[in-house]
């Protein structure tokens, strides 16, 4: 049945990518759309190119007029701004050299969307495509309802402008369709889109081939997200994508090698990627406190209590159980580069992680980095007197709390004063 779980289902799923960026694979609208082509879902031709001679070329093969889409990962490109004044990534030509032209303004620049760093990202690559003329567009997404435990298909006919603004500003048009991964597209679900939408049977007919192959992409590549807008519709009810945003789950990373393969690090925060490569979980946040915890639960648990006595968090930054002496020595030298950081807690729970190595960790990053804000550390767990002692004769002018909610209250109140 229908639903309109739509908005629950975009504030879970914004809440999520905030917080675990690196738990997922984002790829490029040309990659999601070749993903799709490979498919048997009609896409627009295109041309992937890096310079303006190529775009040129690219429109000139392609016919105009074309459209040139700067290819960095999130959405809002329509509505972002490059650091050479050009407005939108996203712009229609109707002259090769028009082409060409665009893309000098866009390669090589920064852009920067309501979802991107205060500093955007550099694109190094641009779409060019040729004009696909439709009636109407819709949108239409593939994603994973977690109140509900299931898989679900979001549709609305008023496409062409962001999730969050449709949640925001047309909420009435946006329905939730839920179904089982084992039987994917149903003649009774699709019953139920045909009989809220008011489909004609060709549209019914073209929707449902478009969904079945969505649905083998999620499947098949273990996709979290699978986003196509605008999906345009002819006039004859035919459907063509027009764009496309496609996640996926990192830990399958090992069994999709060849989807993981698309990668592109360099439009990722680098401070993730630098963790990443320590066996660390670095999530850029937007706060001025800097935390080390050990553990995910932990970590999460710490963001929220922070939060809870008043203060934000600049990271999400789990050392993970097996915590080296070398691994949290990384870690500080991640947050302390970052000149948002006023603070930092270290909330550690020794298990398989002793706590004297991580008093040896702070009391050697402290010398090595030179850390000059304020450290608030919360040591339980193996080890914990040992460590909690270590770091009092090292005279380092650390504020040690033994409750978990003191150290988050005494961190904020360090950085308010």
């Amino acid at each position: 049945m229908a639903s309109r779980l739509s908005q629950r289902l975009w504030k879970a799923n914004s809440k999520l990518a905030r917080k675990g960026q690196t738990r997922q694979l984002s790829l490029h609208e040309y990659q999601a759309q070749n993903l799709l082509r490979d498919h048997g879902v009609p896409v627009p031709r295109g041309r992937v190119v890096g310079t303006a001679s190529e775009a040129r070329k690219a429109a000139e093969e392609l016919g105009v007029p074309c459209i040139i889409k700067a290819q960095v990962l999130g959405g809002g490109r329509a509505g972002g701004k490059f650091g050479s004044g050009l407005e939108s990534g996203i712009q229609a030509t109707s002259t090769p050299s028009g082409a060409g032209e665009v893309a000098g303004k866009m390669l090589n620049q920064r852009l920067k969307t309501k979802h991107s760093s205060s500093d955007g990202s550099v694109v190094e690559k641009i779409l060019v495509t040729e004009f696909a003329s439709c009636d109407s567009e819709w949108y239409l997404a593939m994603t994973i309802d977690r109140e509900n435990y299931r898989p679900a298909i979001i549709i609305s006919k008023k496409g062409g402008v962001d999730l969050d603004i449709l949640v925001q500003e047309y909420p009435e048009t946006l329905f939730t369709f839920n179904f089982g991964v084992s039987e994917g597209i149903t003649d009774a679900l699709i019953h139920d889109i045909e009989q809220h939408f008011g489909t004609s049977g060709q549209e019914t007919g073209h929707l449902r081939q478009v969904l079945t192959q969505l649905h083998k992409i999620f499947v098949e590549r273990e996709a979290t997200h699978l986003e196509i807008n605008p999906l345009g519709r002819s006039a004859q009810g035919s459907f063509t994508s027009l764009n496309a945003s496609f996640t996926f789950d990192k830990a399958a990373e090992r069994r999709q090698a060849d989807l993981f393969a698309l990668r592109d690090k360099a439009q990722e925060v680098q401070d993730e990627v630098d963790a990443e490569k320590h066996g660390l979980v670095y999530v850029r946040m937007d706060g001025n406190i800097g935390n080390v915890v050990n553990g995910a639960g932990l970590a999460m648990a710490t963001n929220d209590a922070i939060g809870f006595h008043g203060g934000a968090s600049a990271n999400f930054l789990d050392a993970g159980g097996k915590a080296t002496k070398d691994t949290m020595i990384q870690a500080f030298r991640i947050i302390t580069r970052d000149e948002r950081v006023r603070a930092i807690l270290v909330n550690i729970y020794g298990g398989l992680t002793r706590c004297d190595m991580i008093a040896e960790s702070i009391i050697g990053a402290t010398a090595e980095l030179g850390i000059s804000v304020p450290m608030v550390v919360r040591l339980q767990g193996t080890n914990s007197e040992q460590g909690l002692k270590m770091l009092k004769e090292a005279n380092l002018g650390l504020f040690v709390e033994s409750g978990f909610g003191d150290a988050a209250r005494r961190v904020v109140e360090l950085v308010q004063t």
